[in-house]
């Protein structure tokens, strides 16, 4: 039985698990280039067009982690974005740098590593970046976007989810129920806080709110660098975890303009002090783009059979989030 009859084999049956959902499912029969490729999606009229203005993506969920299918892995949003922050920083032909956000969030770390590369390769480089929402720049992604010279988004786009979260239950009245007994040796009374297998004590909450609490004020801190014509006492209003239409987050100073993909591009030319510019997008080699408007996955790689695992699947355990959970799969 050769690979190919493998692969359609292994695609039906989790065709079949996933049922209904959303699948996605890849298999790689050869290994793939892993550097970074460029290419070309837009170019402005001129015979002679040397200046780049780089697209970047930051979409679905940040985290530190590597985001792993079936039989493929894909780097982390972190290293991903990373990774081509650093490709455009040794270009002396990047004059500026676009990002293209489709995020509900992440996690706090993540968030806060990528506001800090962001932060980075513009001291260290001076190019211009704007930010530009697509569907979501929510908590985490905003978090990001106020690292921008700029924010743009579109009319239908919702933006803010200024917050933190830590998502945890218990079971521990199924196990009752049961006669099951969850048995902890620990070295401090604290020591299996917000574990599911028993009820979430008063001293457990009031330290996890605390923790809460502190990543919330980095978060303000944040918005309020990014946005220092926004009053604090403003802020705080904003700042419950609400999400805004992109029209109430222009008139809410949380964004600058409304706008396309192709107004942030030609922002960030202006910004950047250029006439034209050639707009380029990073990728692995195995992918291809063909415009400015191709999604990531476009980018990932060549299978036979790409079924993707429904969010649900992919086991979590209790983190600190700047997210927007209504909008995770």
């Amino acid at each position: 039985m050769n690979i190919l009859r493998i692969s359609m084999m292994c695609g039906v049956a989790m065709c079949a698990l996933a049922g209904c959902g959303p699948t996605a499912f890849q298999v790689q029969v050869v290994p793939a280039g892993r550097e970074l490729v460029e290419t070309e999606v837009q170019r402005d009229p001129g015979l002679l067009v040397l200046d780049k203005i780089v697209l970047i993506d930051v979409d679905g969920m940040l985290s530190s982690r590597p985001r792993r299918g079936l039989l493929h892995a894909e780097d982390s949003a972190v290293s991903r974005f990373v990774e081509k922050l650093d490709r455009a920083a040794g270009d002396a032909s990047v004059k500026a740098v676009v990002l293209r956000i489709n995020s509900p969030g992440g996690t706090v770390s993540a968030s806060d590593a990528m506001y800090h590369a962001l932060r980075r390769f513009k001291q260290k480089t001076s190019k211009p970046v704007v930010a530009c929402v697509l569907d979501l720049g929510c908590s985490g992604a905003y978090y990001l976007a106020c690292g921008a010279d700029g924010i743009v988004a579109q009319p239908s786009s919702v933006v803010g989810s200024i917050g933190t979260i830590l998502q945890t239950f218990s079971v521990k009245g199924t196990m009752d129920k049961l006669g099951i007994e969850a048995v902890a040796i620990k070295s401090g009374k604290l020591k299996d806080m917000a574990s599911p297998l028993k009820d979430l004590g008063d001293e457990e909450r009031r330290v996890l709110q605390g923790i809460i609490d502190d990543f919330y004020g980095q978060f303000l801190a944040i918005v309020q660098q990014g946005r220092p014509d926004l009053p604090a006492d403003r802020l705080r209003g904003l700042a419950d975890g609400r999400v805004f239409a992109a029209e109430a987050a222009r008139r809410e100073g949380l964004i600058d303009r409304i706008g396309y993909l192709d107004d942030a591009i030609a922002w960030a030319r202006d910004k950047a002090g250029i006439r034209a510019a050639r707009t380029v997008m990073y990728h692995r080699r195995s992918g291809h783009v063909a415009t400015a408007y191709d999604s990531p996955a476009a980018m990932g790689g060549t299978g036979l059979v790409h079924i993707e695992l429904p969010e649900w699947l992919h086991a979590r355990q209790a983190e600190f989030l700047y997210l927007w959970q209504p909008a995770l799969d």
